[in-house]
């Protein structure tokens, strides 16, 4: 099996490198506009073979991935549709939004192309083939967004090749997809830096502000030194989807503006309190869901050389695996809070006995 990757950045790069490490049958053809990206990913054996252009290497792909941003696919959506494809190939996407996408793929199905709308959700605060890692999308979601049409042995071809990423498939329809993103991503980033951009004067007029800025104020904005061309790409691409969920996250705060203006207490307590029995509801649902969830551990943790690790080694030793690890507070000389998490309940269960009283299951 021939899989064409147009673009071979930290997504594109490290799809590849899941596929030529652990997909024997399959060969790596690799595109993309920058030729030392294309000589670095050559050498560290991240694809098999280096592409002269999509317009040549497309015809002799069985899957051909694009992962670009949101506006180049649809171009290069737009280039396949005119080019002499094998009657079977398979068509993807690595793009933030669907509907757009999905949408320019029409002119493909309508050919009897099959394509799939793709999103890996998982990064990393490094870019470009150099920060390509093979075990990037472990245990992150990875959804599919196949046409009213789609095949299901192409899905099924689909799922079975990308397996080796060690994703978590979910299959949603364009527009569900691209409220959900929206929601639970585009917006939270937005209010990231928009907090970030209020308080940019504050800063630069008060340096004390800047070592005070921990806490809330630094789990919220974390997500706020984003790639500025790729989200002006998603803001373009689902702009409808983004426009009703800032709408909404707008009329709470005029509510609640509202409130405080007229010192209404109970009024305050309640959006507090709706806050907490959701966020506790989510907490619950991801763990009996039919949704694979993610299980942490909080531990108190002295703020010495060598706390973490020695916490990592024990449950190394009994073979308990990790899937993230953050540190959610720490201040000179006092305990911080490591957060770890889990894939399931019973290696939760076992690092909580293993870890004893200083360990708290969230």
């Amino acid at each position: 099996m021939r899989v064409l990757i147009n673009g071979l950045g930290l997504i594109g790069g490290s799809i590849a490198y899941a596929l030529a490490k652990f997909q024997p049958g399959v060969t790596v053809i690799g595109l993309d506009q920058n030729p030392v990206n294309l000589r670095q990913a050559k050498q560290r054996g991240i694809i098999d073979e280096i592409g002269l252009s999509l317009t040549t290497d497309a015809p002799r792909a069985d899957v051909i991935i694009l992962a670009t941003p949101v506006t180049a696919v649809e171009a290069s959506i737009d280039l396949l549709a005119t080019l002499p494809l094998k009657s079977e190939v398979i068509i993807t996407d690595t793009g933030s939004t669907k509907t757009a996408i999905c949408q320019a793929a029409q002119q493909l199905t309508d050919k009897g192309i099959t394509f799939i709308g793709g999103h890996p959700m998982a990064g990393s605060h490094k870019s470009g083939v150099q920060a390509a890692n093979w075990d990037l999308f472990r245990s992150a979601f990875y959804l599919l967004v196949p046409g009213a049409n789609t095949p299901e042995t192409a899905l099924t071809t689909l799922k079975e090749l990308l397996q080796v990423t060690n994703a978590k498939f979910l299959v949603l329809a364009p527009q569900q997809h691209d409220h959900i993103v929206a929601l639970l991503s585009h917006v939270p980033h937005i209010l990231a830096a928009s907090l970030v951009n209020t308080t940019h004067e504050d800063f630069k007029d008060c340096p004390d502000m800047v070592r005070l800025a921990a806490g809330g104020f630094r789990d919220m904005t974390r997500i706020a030194s984003s790639d500025p061309t790729m989200w002006a790409d998603i803001l373009t691409t689902n702009k409808t989807e983004i426009l009703a969920v800032l709408a909404s996250y707008e009329a709470q705060l005029k509510a609640l503006e509202a409130h405080i203006a007229a010192g209404d207490t109970p009024a305050f307590f309640d959006f507090f309190a709706q806050a907490k029995v959701t966020r506790e509801h989510i907490e619950a649902t991801k763990r009996t869901g039919t949704l694979p969830g993610f299980f942490d551990l909080h531990v108190n943790i002295p703020d010495k050389t060598g706390s973490i690790a020695a916490i990592t080694t024990k449950l190394a030793q009994a073979e308990i695996n990790i899937i993230n690890i953050q540190i959610l507070e720490t201040r000179d000389d006092i305990n911080g809070v490591l957060q770890l998490t889990f894939s399931n309940q019973h290696d939760l269960q076992q690092a909580t006995e293993l870890l004893g009283q200083k360990a708290v299951a969230s």
